[in-house]
């Protein structure tokens, strides 16, 4: 069922739990975290980045074969379709071709362009009935080619961005993408709890979900995080599987090379890390 994701992320925000964004790169993915959402009567976010969205033929192909894929699934729990990290030009085509939630980053333009742009794309979101995100002080790593620093979000800034009415915010406090290197301080709990308290009921965003301890995770929800990203851990489980496969010479029997039989294993490993992170994050039993 097709949603925006501004009610499943209030009642993440006052049930305390958070709900998963998994990013899509195709069919495969889809289909899986769809039917682990579905298998486990829990609200779901898919992201769509702006490479992932020109890989699959670009925004209207994607939005599609979602809304073909949950119908023809029979999905019933809250689906969100969810631009991820989308330009200013990237959002204003996903608010029209049929996403029912985006992300502006707007982070690493300077404060008063950020709030400028924020607040016209929140506009043409609320319009067509999406929720919007928007972003303060940048991811650390690189996603498509863009480079965040991991600069910690300043509170007020994210006050100026909430009170636009934005439907989620995501503030950096230290969190990357990609792999966590082996010296990372770990996250700002400080700033995210200013952040917190002063932007009120505001769902908060933890992207770079993958490789964050759990005990960091329950503690970010326990402050306001009800939106936690996930996209590298599916990547790795989904590329060991099928390596596995193939060094196991599995390709080589019967017709063990069809695309269906060798995709396989990677997109069971997809179903079974989304059903992990579901628990951690506690959304099963929440549609």
């Amino acid at each position: 069922m097709l949603v925006s994701a501004t009610e499943m992320l209030k009642k993440a925000k006052a049930g305390h739990y958070a709900v998963g964004q998994f990013n899509i790169n195709n069919l495969e993915w889809t289909k899986e975290i769809l039917k682990a959402a579905q298998d486990n009567n829990s609200p779901v976010i898919l992201g769509v980045s702006e490479g992932a969205g020109k890989y699959m033929t670009g925004f209207s192909t994607v939005a599609a074969m979602v809304a073909a894929m949950d119908k023809s699934l029979g999905i019933t729990v809250p689906v969100a379709l969810h631009l991820d990290h989308g330009t200013y030009e990237g959002a204003k085509t996903c608010i029209e071709v049929g996403f029912t939630s985006v992300m502006f980053d707007g982070s690493h333009y300077d404060i008063e362009e950020n709030v400028a742009k924020s607040k016209e794309i929140i506009a043409l979101a609320h319009a067509k009935g999406l929720s919007c995100e928007c972003e303060v002080g940048s991811i650390g790593g690189t996603e498509d080619g863009v480079t965040g620093m991991g600069e910690i979000a300043d509170p007020q800034e994210c006050k100026r961005v909430a009170d636009l009415g934005v439907d989620m915010l995501a503030a950096g406090i230290g969190n990357i993408h990609g792999i966590y290197p082996a010296n990372w301080k770990g996250l700002d709990f400080n700033a995210l709890d200013r952040i917190q308290q002063l932007t009120g009921d505001m769902p908060l965003v933890l992207h770079g979900g993958t490789g964050i301890p759990d005990d960091m995770i329950a503690k970010a929800i326990s402050l306001g995080v009800s939106k936690i990203n996930v996209n590298t851990e599916c990547q790795l489980v989904f590329a060991a599987a099928t390596r596995k496969y193939i060094e196991e010479g599995k390709d080589q029997i019967g017709k063990g090379y069809d695309p269906r039989k060798l995709l396989a294993p990677g997109a069971q490993a997809i179903y079974d890390k989304v059903v992990e992170k579901m628990k951690l994050f506690g959304s099963i039993d929440k549609a």
